[in-house]
């Protein structure tokens, strides 16, 4: 597992979902996944540190996760598949660990309400991962993807070419 931190939220200009950035710690390596626009709002209320007169479900769920007894240990995104981003929630309660299914954008809205760690799996980096050239922010191709698995990603490819990395650029320096 890699661990990411949360980049930006931003909208795609080819149908104005949302995308969400992880980026890896320490490296030029990005992760968008798209996201629903409320899931979108329920990640940039809480890193805006926004207060909201009633609690949101992502804050309803965390806090029924609290008054259970467990705790949130972290968050990854495990899998993709035919555009699909895949993420399970690592649970702890009375010294049981539990692993609980999630799509990433409701995992990544809790892990930001309690401070877990956010993870991605290698293998979900290697498929959808956007490696930065540092002197002109341009994607840096790995082909680490065999042709049948590239059809599959290839509405993902297209939002990819959508993305005004020369900003992420700008991020870095």
């Amino acid at each position: 597992m890699v661990e990411m931190t949360i980049d930006s939220i931003r909208v795609s200009l080819m149908n104005y979902q949302r995308v969400v950035i992880l980026k890896e710690k320490g490296t030029n390596r990005y992760l968008p996944i798209w996201i629903g626009p409320a899931e979108a709002d329920a990640i940039a209320v809480k890193l805006q540190n926004v207060e909201l007169s009633r609690p949101l479900t992502h804050d309803l769920l965390q806090s029924v996760i609290s008054t259970l007894g467990a705790s949130i240990d972290y968050i990854v995104v495990n899998g993709l598949k035919d555009d699909t981003f895949y993420a399970r929630l690592a649970l702890s309660i009375d010294g049981v660990k539990l692993d609980i299914d999630s799509r990433p954008s409701d995992a990544l809205a809790l892990a930001v309400r309690v401070g877990a760690p956010i993870y991605a799996e290698e293998s979900v980096l290697d498929k959808a991962g956007i490696v930065l050239e540092e002197e002109t922010g341009k994607p840096v191709s790995e082909d680490k993807v065999d042709e049948q698995e590239l059809k599959g990603l290839s509405a993902y490819k297209d939002f990819i070419n959508t993305l005004d990395l020369e900003d992420f650029r700008k991020r870095q320096s």
